[in-house]
């Protein structure tokens, strides 16, 4: 990908009963300074009373749709990069007009080794635009339209992280899908957009979640700029509406995304923070259950086990036979291997992803998925003895239940860490 060789890029553009803003972004996209014989724009229709029709247009169009379900822009995304041709895919809202300039930076972008890419997105009222009008403003700066606030809190993250370049495990809540761009390559290897996602809001960030697990590198890119019709959703939404709107999609999010910023504490979800695979072989049941018990207390966690005779003891949804799926280790933050059975007692394992990736005795290490897919962060030891010990082969369960638990203080702080403010904790 050069400059001298430009990459075919794929437009996806999910579409429902707009054609007025339809015709503005194909109109814009006519502007583009990409070579117009590599651009593959995929209209993604989600139900539509009258099929979309876009006209004759300088580069290749098609339209594919799908049946009206309800909102499935997340389903109409996938349904457009299917039959995309293009080494890049950028997704678009039919609301979401390009300035000439967008799909060539975002390839700049890309070719300086970004893996996904979230472009500025900007506010205007597009209302009474006409697709002559839209084209002197966009390449003379005339008749422009009225220009409207961009939200505060996006502006303050890009700051905050140097454009996505310095972000955490935050940074999927900074894209946004009316203004994403993705190699074809990370979009295949994640599997695309959750469909699951049946209603307003939610889709993107949680793609953006599974790219940043798998490795991904993320960029906002100031210069590709694209224009919304209209002010940002909270500026055109009525508080109430609002509120249910957003409480939704935290439930929608919550299902799919770990982590306490999106599920809090204490239920059990499908897809957990921390999965677990534990080697059980030639283990006695109660071995295992005391070790189950000690690495699921106080955790967003699902322990896997080998051989599972003690699925069935223990009745619980958050132990498993076997492997874990691949959607499940897709969403994970952390992931422990563990060749035999042990027991926590001076932390919790939620405690110990704070610190992580990080060695815990002989048997318990602690990784990041991130950093796996990156293959980077190697596993500090934990100096304070006592937190993990391999469960006794006297164990007497009854002994063990029967008695209170009292956790001594523990200060978790990694070997090699010294400066590791924030990154410590006292626990019970």
């Amino acid at each position: 990908m050069t400059p001298e060789e430009p990459p075919a890029v794929s437009v996806v553009v999910p579409h429902y009963e707009a054609p007025h803003d339809l015709d503005l972004v194909l109109t814009a996209l006519e502007l583009q300074d990409h070579p117009l014989h590599l651009l593959d724009v995929v209209v993604a229709d989600d139900g539509s009373r009258t099929r979309p029709d876009p006209g004759p247009r300088p580069y290749a169009v098609q339209v594919v749709a799908q049946a009206d379900e309800g909102f499935r822009a997340a389903a109409a995304r996938n349904l457009g990069a299917g039959v995309a041709r293009g080494a890049v895919l950028c997704f678009l809202d039919a609301d979401t007009v390009p300035e000439p300039g967008y799909v060539s930076a975002v390839v700049r972008h890309l070719a300086d080794g970004a893996d996904l890419v979230v472009g500025r997105r900007r506010h205007a009222d597009l209302g009474a635009m006409s697709p002559g009008r839209l084209r002197r403003w966009l390449t003379e700066g005339s008749d422009a339209p009225e220009v409207l606030g961009e939200p505060a809190w996006l502006a303050e993250a890009y700051a905050r992280t140097d454009d996505l370049r310095s972000a955490g495990d935050d940074a999927y809540r900074f894209v946004i899908s009316a203004v994403l761009s993705v190699s074809r390559r990370l979009f295949e290897e994640v599997g695309g957009f959750e469909e699951a996602f049946g209603s307003y809001g939610g889709e993107d960030w949680e793609f953006a979640h599974r790219c940043w697990l798998h490795g991904a590198d993320f960029v906002h890119a100031p210069d590709a700029v694209a224009w919304h019709d209209g002010p940002d959703f909270a500026g055109r939404t009525p508080d109430a509406e609002a509120l249910r709107s957003r409480n939704v999609e935290a439930l929608a999010l919550a299902r799919f995304v770990p982590g306490p910023a999106t599920r809090g504490h204490g239920l059990v979800w499908a897809y957990p923070d921390v999965v677990v695979r534990l080697d059980d072989s030639a283990v006695p049941d109660a071995q295992v259950v005391a070790s189950v018990a000690s690495l699921l207390a106080g955790s967003d966690c699902g322990v896997w086990l080998r051989r599972g005779s003690a699925v069935e003891v223990l009745d619980d949804p958050r132990v498993h036979r076997g492997e874990p799926s691949a959607a499940v280790l897709a969403r994970c933050r952390f992931r422990v291997d563990l060749d035999r059975p042990v027991v926590l007692t001076g932390a919790t394992l939620q405690e110990l992803t704070d610190v992580a990736p990080v060695r815990v005795g002989e048997h318990l290490v602690v990784r990041r998925t991130r950093d796996g897919h990156r293959g980077e962060g190697s596993a500090a030891v934990l100096d304070e003895p006592g937190v993990a010990a391999p469960v006794p082969q006297d164990l007497d369960l009854q002994r063990r239940w029967g008695r209170a638990d009292h956790r001594r203080q523990v200060r978790l702080e990694r070997s090699g860490d010294p400066d590791g403010e924030g990154r410590r904790r006292d626990v019970r």
